[in-house]
């Protein structure tokens, strides 16, 4: 049989020596060049079974020439290597109708690894329509690590798909810009994309978040008012911290997905959903199954991909181009133009950040508006990672907090996960209900059952008590403490 022939375009010579000789190896026949006119001429003269080019060439920027090869032999696998490791690298070269891309430096054995597979596979399905320049027009993630550049891979083969997706991460790790990135960048973009917070949303109030409800549903529903799934209507649905999901909600979801519909809170009519599902946690949520928290079905509905986002002490060779990047927005907000010097940014890389991207943005937010100088030097450095307690989100509450900040604090939380949109009407009788619920499971807790004790500890009337026991739905169980 007739070996398949690798064309590799590459302006580094030692790169083509290396990949020649690799792929002779494996049994193919290899032509190379360094530029784009000499690989063209090829694919129009009908050579060749695969291409691997670099994207920087010294007559033609490789991303651009695949879809005139894609136009004019749609069969043929691209493979496009770059330098330039970003995630608009790595979409554009997917979009483009790339069959893999693979950022410098790569592995020979994988390259070799790629290319069998892209040789074998089905001809069929592969063509794909070029990207529209005008979507990348800024970059939601930034970085060049090799934690990174995975990341990269795994967005750019999700774009064009509706795959569930969960992404796991400590807090401040960047969640919702790959949530973002995977909405804006795929075949959903012109959709809306809504996020919503469950552990900032009561769990009395979820359903209703999530589904909306009909007016007259409850006490205090005036209006219908539309859920989240409604809102995302032929978008994305970020849900963000699905760990915190009380479990009778995690039920309505587990049927959203198997199903396809979900019906409103009161409502009877099903309604079909088209969203794409993007959960994300920083919980271990395996550990949650065994505990009996959280749904191991819906686990696996949602973990359909895995993305597992690096903190950033595992990324720290990120750290200059991150830190380059918040002082250019924190000057285009109108702050100070500021740089670091050299011995900063290495005192930076040695910050263990707890509080991983989020922290780091912060910290250089707060040097672009207190220091007067123009060049920040280690000193500076030192004395905000030394006076800083590095609080991380999500953590303990304030010492000494009372009742009433804690609710103040919680509700502050749920007003935020709106972001400009208010909650759903009918708020203040949805809050009541859920501090009636556990006061007066408690009371009747604390006595043992008994209603007439219960009732005169609430200051209720007895009647008044059984009514709101029946509306709240809660077990009464004598005897027992």
């Amino acid at each position: 049989m007739t070996p398949s022939t690798i064309l590799v375009a590459d302006d580094d010579r030692s790169i083509r020596t290396v990949l020649s000789q690799a792929l002779a190896r494996a049994g193919y026949e290899v032509r190379t060049t360094g530029n784009a006119a000499t690989l063209w001429r090829w694919v129009q003269d009908g050579d060749g079974d695969l291409v691997i080019t670099d994207v920087i060439m010294p007559d033609e920027n490789g991303l651009d020439l695949i879809p005139r090869i894609k136009k004019l032999r749609p069969e043929m696998r691209i493979i496009v290597m770059s330098a330039q490791n970003t995630l608009l690298t790595a979409v554009k070269a997917t979009e483009r109708g790339a069959f893999e891309y693979l950022p410098k430096p790569f592995d020979i054995k994988e390259l070799v690894g790629v290319v069998q597979r892209a040789l074998s596979m089905s001809k069929s399905g592969m063509e794909k329509g070029p990207a529209d320049d005008d979507d990348y027009d800024r970059l939601p993630l930034i970085g060049r690590s090799p934690a990174m550049q995975e990341i990269y891979r795994t967005l750019a083969r999700l774009m064009n798909t509706d795959l569930t997706v969960m992404i796991n991460g400590e807090s401040g790790t960047g969640k919702e810009l790959v949530a973002r990135a995977l909405h804006e960048y795929g075949k959903r973009r012109n959709g809306p994309f809504v996020a919503i917070n469950m552990a900032a949303i009561p769990r009395e109030l979820i359903e209703s978040e999530l589904f909306g409800h009909e007016k007259g549903a409850f006490t205090g529903a005036t209006t219908r008012s539309a859920g989240r799934f409604e809102q995302a209507e032929g978008g994305t649905l970020f849900l963000d911290e699905i760990g915190d999901m009380p479990p009778e909600a995690q039920t309505r979801l587990l049927r959203v997905l198997q199903e396809g519909e979900y019906t409103t809170v009161g409502g009877r009519m099903p309604i079909r959903a088209n969203v794409r599902i993007v959960a994300a946690t920083h919980r271990d949520l395996s550990v949650q199954i065994r505990q009996g928290l959280f749904r191991e079905d819906l686990y696996y509905r949602l973990n359909v991909v895995p993305i597992r986002l690096p903190p950033l002490r595992e990324r720290v060779e990120d750290i200059p181009e991150l830190v380059n990047h918040f002082l250019n927005v924190a000057a285009q907000e109108g702050l100070p133009p500021k740089t670091l010097d050299a011995k900063a940014i290495e005192r930076l890389k040695q910050h263990r950040w707890p509080g991983n991207v989020r922290e780091l943005e912060n910290l250089i937010r707060r040097l672009a508006a207190l220091y007067s100088q123009e060049m920040i030097e280690v000193d500076a450095i030192e004395a905000e990672l030394s006076s800083s307690l590095a609080p991380v989100a999500g953590g303990a509450p304030p010492e000494n907090e009372g009742l009433s900040g804690m609710v103040e604090r919680h509700l502050r939380d749920y007003f935020l996960a709106h972001a400009d949109g208010l909650p759903a009407p009918g708020l203040h009788d949805r809050i009541l209900r859920e501090v009636e619920r556990p006061l007066i499971s408690l009371c009747l807790d604390a006595t043992r059952g008994n209603q007439i004790k219960a009732a005169h500890v609430l200051g209720l009337n007895r009647n008044t008590l059984r009514k709101k026991i029946r509306e709240l739905d809660i077990h009464v169980i004598r005897g027992v403490k």
